[in-house]
C-alpha cells in the first residue's frame, strides 16, 4: 500500500475534514442508514453475498450490516480516520471486515469479488469524464455479472459543493445515463437528508443490476 505522502490531495483533505470534526457532526452523517439498508436487501442473499461500500467513513451502515448478518463486508475510504472511528466504534465485530484505505479509482480490487456495490456520496465527486470512466472501470471489473449496485448521490437540486469541493449534480435520466453501459435500472429513489446542523440537501438514489453482456465503450 502506498505511504500517506504519495496518496492524492484529495486524501489529505478527507483525513483533514475527519481529523478536525466529530463523525457525527459532518454534513452527510446519519443516525440510520435507512435507504441504503433498504436499497441494499433488494438482493435477496444479502447475508451470504460479497459486499463492498465505498467511501464507507464513518458510516452506521456497516454496523446494520453486520447485525443484519453480512459476513463478507468490505469498507474502503480515502480516510484512515474515518476507518479508525468505525473501528473503535465496532469493537471486536471489526475483526469481520475487511479495511481498504485508499482512492477507489487506483485500488486494487479483485476481478467479480463482489455481490453488492453501495457508494453513498462519492460518486458525485468524479467531476470529470476521466474520474467517472475510471470509477466506472473498477465497477464494471469489480461487481460480478448479476451484481447489485446501490448508488447514492446529490440530487439535481441539491448542493453544488460538499466540504469545499465541487460535486456533480443528477437527476433520474442522468443518473441512469451514467450507468448505461452494463447495468440495468431497477429503481431511483429520492431522499431528503437532514444534516446534523438542521439543514436539508437532496439526495437521488439509484439500484442497478450488472448486465452480462457490456457494449464496447467508444
Amino acid at each position: 500500500m502506498p505511504s500517506k505522502k504519495e496518496y492524492p490531495v484529495s486524501q489529505q483533505h478527507w483525513d483533514g475534514v475527519y481529523s478536525r470534526n466529530k463523525s457525527d457532526s459532518v454534513s452527510w452523517f446519519q443516525q440510520q442508514a435507512s435507504m441504503s439498508l433498504a436499497l441494499m436487501q433488494r438482493s435477496k442473499q444479502l447475508k451470504t453475498s460479497r459486499v463492498i461500500d465505498v467511501g464507507a467513513g464513518a458510516s452506521v451502515l456497516a454496523d446494520s450490516l453486520l447485525a443484519a448478518g453480512v459476513c463478507d463486508l468490505t469498507l474502503v475510504d480515502l480516510a484512515d480516520s474515518a476507518l479508525a472511528t468505525t473501528k473503535l466504534r465496532l469493537g471486536d465485530r471489526a475483526q469481520q471486515v475487511r479495511w481498504l484505505t485508499g482512492d477507489i479509482l487506483q485500488l486494487p480490487l479483485p476481478n467479480a469479488g463482489y455481490d453488492v456495490w453501495h457508494d453513498r456520496a462519492v460518486f458525485h465527486f468524479m467531476t470529470s469524464a476521466a474520474q467517472r470512466n475510471a470509477y466506472l472501470a473498477q465497477l464494471q471489473q469489480a461487481l460480478v455479472p448479476g451484481g447489485l449496485l446501490v448508488i447514492g448521490t446529490f440530487a439535481s437540486d441539491g448542493p453544488e459543493k460538499c466540504s469545499g469541493l465541487p460535486v456533480c449534480r443528477y437527476d433520474e435520466q442522468t443518473l441512469t445515463q451514467q450507468f448505461a453501459n452494463g447495468f440495468k435500472a431497477l429503481s431511483i429513489d429520492y431522499e431528503t437528508h437532514v444534516t446534523p446542523s438542521g439543514n436539508t440537501q437532496s439526495f437521488i438514489w439509484g439500484c442497478f443490476k450488472k448486465t452480462i453482456q457490456l457494449t464496447t465503450p467508444e
